[in-house]
């Protein structure tokens, strides 16, 4: 198995040596970035298996960094942030964000953390591979499992991870009515503890998304219970 690479970005050199030190006990292969233009030059030449992106860095900060980059990264980002707030969590998960840890965080936490996200790509990489070929098609939609890629009338869309498996979700069981907490617990592979404004957030996402392509419903609420795919 080959060695995981982690890019740590935080600009306190405290942390940031903290992080280093206990994830490379680990045997994980990090690189340390103090500002997000300097994560971005790492990102030209190396790809990483888990980045952890503080927020408060000098110059680009992280929520930027996150808008800019993660629409065209796979590499998972885990948020590491002194500042605790639902909706702040809210929008940087809408962003594109895999998962949130608040400072100060246990030791043992962060690694966690960090493996959960190493084995979830491992098992979509795992999925794409077993299921190649497999496409999921509805109206002007094609949704490609071995390629991770959903496209509309032939045009690209970029999707989250999230937004991706949700998608899937509802393309494999088209008549299905799902509820919030099988959205939840099927795209972020967790337990649903009523996160009902991001999976609200998301599918909004994802319907704006499919909109700029095509005039066509793709998505319809199913209200007091959750969502379908629209007829």
């Amino acid at each position: 198995m080959s060695t995981k690479k982690i890019l740590i970005i935080e600009d306190e050199e405290y942390i940031n040596n903290l992080m280093y030190e206990a994830l490379g006990k680990e045997q994980y292969e990090c690189t340390q970035a103090y500002s997000g233009t300097e994560a971005k030059m790492c990102l030209k030449t190396q790809e990483y298996d888990v980045i952890l992106l503080d927020l408060m860095l000098p110059g680009m900060k992280g929520d930027q960094f996150l808008k800019e980059l993660k629409p065209n990264l796979k590499t998972p980002v885990i948020i590491v942030s002194a500042i605790d707030d639902l909706d702040k969590k809210v929008d940087l998960l809408t962003l594109g964000a895999e998962d949130y840890i608040t400072k100060p965080f246990e030791i043992k936490e962060l690694l966690a953390r960090v493996a959960v996200q190493i084995r979830r790509s491992e098992a979509v990489k795992g999925q794409a591979g077993s299921k190649e070929g497999k496409v999921l098609r509805h109206k002007e939609l094609e949704l490609n499992q071995g390629t991770y890629t959903v496209k509309v009338k032939n045009e690209g869309i970029n999707l989250t991870r999230q937004e991706f498996k949700i998608l899937e979700l509802l393309l494999t069981y088209p008549n299905k009515v799902f509820s919030k907490q099988d959205i939840y617990e099927y795209a972020w592979d967790d337990f649903y503890v009523g996160e009902e404004k991001t999976i609200n957030v998301h599918i909004s996402n994802i319907r704006t998304k499919l909109k700029k392509v095509s005039k066509e419903d793709y998505i319809d609420t199913v209200w007091g219970i959750g969502f379908k795919l629209s007829c």
